[in-house]
Formats: structure tokens, C-alpha cells, sequence
């Protein structure tokens, strides 16, 4: 009789624990898929960044490379220099072809020069200021750069834009002097715009950084030919950063763009940093490829 007691209390004992188990896990469950919907998180991500590839307006030789593998530039710093030597020629021929034309209207060709080469310098420092301006709008767009950068990079392009109007009127100005026979002259047109030219392909032959970034994968050596619009060189957008993670469906149902997320790097314990959700992408590519000279 006792046994059979003691083997009942067992069973009921075990079939206890079993329902205490079951009940555990639908919680544990429960538990998991709520914290999956209400506060989703990942362990996969990956940090990306603009990349451009950095190639010359001009063809030639590089004589020097200013920076090394891996540097961190500034904006307006040199990165690699093309023979400038074939350009001063051409500069000094365009000179030449605009005094001799300025010579058969007896005009003095001083004014056109100076003239001519600030309207140069202000055209490709307008050029310049827009091509990091649309690049700070872009930012603005994303809400990585704030409204005041997009404000500053409005005035920096007006500002360009002023001064370039400026140098073009004392062009005319000067222009003017020539009087009816030297202002309309298509030869004097001719030499004047040949000279922008040169002076222009001048300038070309440093190339420098756009932004504050990281150049890498550099390859270039002096003596190296490097074409117009090749790439010589990978460049990383410091300022333009943002993360990728993978989240699964059930994950992404309450989240929306513009909420508020959490970071956390390995390289960095116990730092945890504030950022935004600023997409969902519709699709992604889980395999490995090339982008802008990097393995994804």
C-alpha cells in the first residue's frame, strides 16, 4: 500500500514540475515577444558611410603625393599633385594669344589679365562652396547635418556668388575700356575665354580634399599617369556616417522613422550613444559587394 502511495506522490510531484516548466516557457515566450515588439534590438549592424572616389580634372603626371594611406584631412588640403609644367605653358601661350589680339587694337592687356584671373579664382571657388553645400543639404535632408549647417552653407554659396558677380563685372569693366572696336572683338572673346581655360586646368593640378574625411587605398606613387575623371583615390565622409542593422519582421511593427535609438560598439564598452531612426529600407542585399572601392 505504501508504495503505491509513494509512486503516486512521484508522479504527481513530476507532472507538477512538468506544468511549472510549460508555464515558464509560454511566459519566457510571452515574455520575448513582447520585448521583441516593444524594445527590438540586434546585434547585427554595420557602420557605413559616403564614399567618393577622388579623380583629377586634368591629365598628367603625378609629382607628389601629400598625404599617406589612411590620413584624415581637412577640407582644402592637397592630396596629390599632376606636373603642373605642360598647363603653365598653355597659361602662358593663352596670355600671349590675348595680348596680341589686345595689340591690334592698341589695347593694354594688364587689366584683362587680373581681371580675367579673379573672374577664374571666383568661378572655381563658387564651384567648390555648391559642390559641399548640396552635400550639407543631402545631410540636412537625412537629419544628420542640423538646419544651422544647411543655413551656413546657403550663405557660403551667396557669399561665392556675390563675389563672382563682382569679378565678372570688373571683367566687363575693364572690357569696357577697350572702347567699341575692342569690347565685341570675336578674336579678343576668343583669347579671353582660352585664358579662363588655361588658368582654370592650372588650378586643376592639386587635388584636394572636399570635406573632412579619411583617404584610403591609396595606391598613388609620383611619376604614376593618372586620366581626367579616373579615380586615384577612396575617400571616407567623416561626417556622414550612419548605422545598418537587421531587425526581423514581427521586430519592425512599432518601428518608425525619427525614433529614438540606442548604440552600442564593441570597441567602446559601456559607451552607449543616442541616435534616430532614419529609414527602413524595403529590401536588403545580404550578400558581400563592392561599393565605391571597399568590400561591403
Amino acid at each position: 500500500m505504501s508504495e503505491r502511495t509513494s509512486a503516486g506522490s512521484s508522479e504527481g510531484n513530476a507532472r507538477k514540475v512538468a506544468i511549472g516548466v510549460v508555464i515558464a516557457l509560454v511566459i519566457l515566450v510571452f515574455l520575448y515577444a513582447l520585448t521583441d515588439r516593444l524594445t527590438p534590438s540586434t546585434s547585427r549592424g554595420i557602420v557605413s558611410a559616403q564614399v567618393v572616389q577622388i579623380a583629377p580634372r586634368v591629365s598628367g603626371e603625378v609629382v607628389e603625393v601629400h598625404i599617406e594611406d589612411d590620413a584624415v584631412v581637412q577640407a582644402g588640403d592637397p592630396l596629390f599633385s599632376i606636373d603642373p609644367h605642360p598647363f603653365e605653358l598653355a597659361l602662358r601661350q593663352a596670355e600671349a594669344n590675348l595680348k596680341t589680339a589686345l595689340q591690334n587694337i592698341d589695347a593694354s592687356s594688364a587689366s584683362i589679365l587680373a581681371a580675367q584671373a579673379a573672374v577664374t579664382k571666383a568661378r572655381t571657388i563658387l564651384e567648390n562652396t555648391r559642390g559641399e553645400a548640396e552635400r550639407t543639404f543631402r545631410l540636412e535632408e537625412r537629419g544628420i547635418a542640423s538646419p544651422a549647417q544647411g543655413d551656413a552653407a546657403r550663405a557660403s554659396v551667396a557669399q561665392a556668388e556675390a563675389q563672382l558677380e563682382s569679378a565678372e563685372a570688373n571683367l566687363e569693366s575693364a572690357r569696357a575700356q577697350l572702347g567699341p572696336q575692342g569690347e565685341d572683338n570675336p578674336a579678343i572673346q576668343a583669347a579671353t575665354a582660352r585664358l579662363e581655360q588655361a588658368q582654370y586646368d592650372l588650378a586643376s593640378t592639386t587635388v584636394t580634399a572636399p570635406h573632412l574625411g579619411v583617404v584610403t587605398n591609396v595606391t598613388l606613387t609620383e611619376g604614376q599617369f593618372v586620366a581626367a575623371g579616373s579615380p586615384a583615390l577612396t575617400f571616407i565622409d567623416a561626417e556622414a556616417a550612419w548605422i545598418t542593422v537587421d531587425l526581423r519582421e514581427n521586430q519592425l511593427q512599432d518601428v518608425d522613422p525619427g525614433d529614438p535609438a540606442h548604440l552600442l560598439f564593441d570597441a567602446l564598452p559601456g559607451q552607449i550613444f543616442d541616435g534616430h531612426v532614419q529609414s527602413i529600407a524595403w529590401g536588403i542585399n545580404p550578400g558581400r559587394n563592392m561599393q565605391g572601392g571597399l568590400v561591403l
